[in-house]
């Protein structure tokens, strides 16, 4: 009776362990994989058949998972500087618990894997960009005249404009997007927020974190880039609104500016046709005067 006792226990507690599966998503990690003797599988299209399986299996038990992008060269290099045999079963498992507390992962929600491993991919992209950007501000060190930490005081600016766009923006969905481009690599950023009902702005967290790490990069290195916002809101025409990044701060883009960066294709410089049922703007006033005013390392 005990022994028994003891089962359904251990079956309770098994159920309230959280777990991670690292996933191979593409047919080149897959193959990369499959120099390890350890690693079982030789075709990539059964191997995601399996890991769905396995998914949809903790599931129905009640077992909560979570999905990480495995990256076989992430993986080498995490056993080379762990001193872990990069062939054992055991490495693989010690490298997802490390992506479960570090990496970019997705809970699994039932939906099906084809459609989850997209999203699972944003998520890695935005993390990585997000580590890139912080990586850089926090290289810049201390400001040569002052002493204060350059990255932190971009960073807050950041962080400053980024509330006065949303406090001055209309009410709706917004959809934000920043773009710098004088660094190492461009990157670009992007931010969803809606209001609740009680008018309050709703962001996700981690999305916000990322966008101003790179407005606070752009500003700090004082790079080419700007700023998009597109607002929705029921019966109402999109609203698109932009600035440039422009010193230590944000210059706005005439109606006229932002219409020609909307309608003009990136890579050709072909006009495009602009969109039905939008309204291309000037933004509203952030209320900073010259945004080449203010503090500048």
């Amino acid at each position: 009776m005990a022994h028994t006792d003891h089962q359904t226990m251990r079956r309770v507690l098994r159920r309230e362990v959280a777990g991670t599966i690292g996933v191979l998503t593409d047919e080149h990690d897959f193959r990369a994989m499959r120099r390890y003797r350890s690693f079982a599988f030789d075709d990539h299209t059964t191997y995601l058949e399996q890991v769905e399986a396995l998914l949809r299996s903790r599931a129905s038990r009640g077992d909560h998972t979570t999905v990480a992008l495995f990256d076989p060269e992430e993986y080498a290099e995490f056993c080379a500087e762990t001193g872990l045999d990069p062939d054992l079963s055991s490495s693989r498992a010690r490298f997802t618990a490390e992506l479960a507390a570090t990496g970019a992962t997705l809970p699994y929600d039932g939906r099906p894997l084809a459609d989850l491993l997209p999203t699972l991919i944003d998520e890695a992209v935005r993390h990585a960009t997000w580590e890139y950007a912080a990586t850089l501000l926090a290289r810049l060190g201390p400001c040569a005249s002052c002493g204060e930490d350059i990255g932190h005081a971009a960073f807050t600016r950041a962080s400053d404009l980024l509330a006065r766009i949303l406090d001055t923006a209309p009410p709706g969905h917004r959809h934000l997007v920043c773009s710098v481009s004088g660094t190492p690599e461009a990157l670009v950023a992007v931010l969803h927020a809606d209001d609740d009902p009680d008018g309050a702005t709703q962001l996700d967290e981690a999305e916000a974190l990322e966008f101003t790490t790179v407005l606070a990069l752009g500003l700090a290195a004082h790079s080419p880039g700007g700023l998009v916002m597109r607002t929705t809101a029921p019966g109402l025409p999109d609203r698109v609104y932009g600035w440039r990044l422009r010193g230590y701060g944000l210059e706005p883009l005439t109606a006229g500016e932002v219409f020609d960066a909307y309608c003009t294709d990136v890579e050709s410089g072909d006009l495009i046709s602009p969109e039905s049922n939008v309204d291309y703007c000037e933004p509203p006033d952030l209320g900073e005067g010259d945004p080449q005013s203010g503090h500048r390392h």
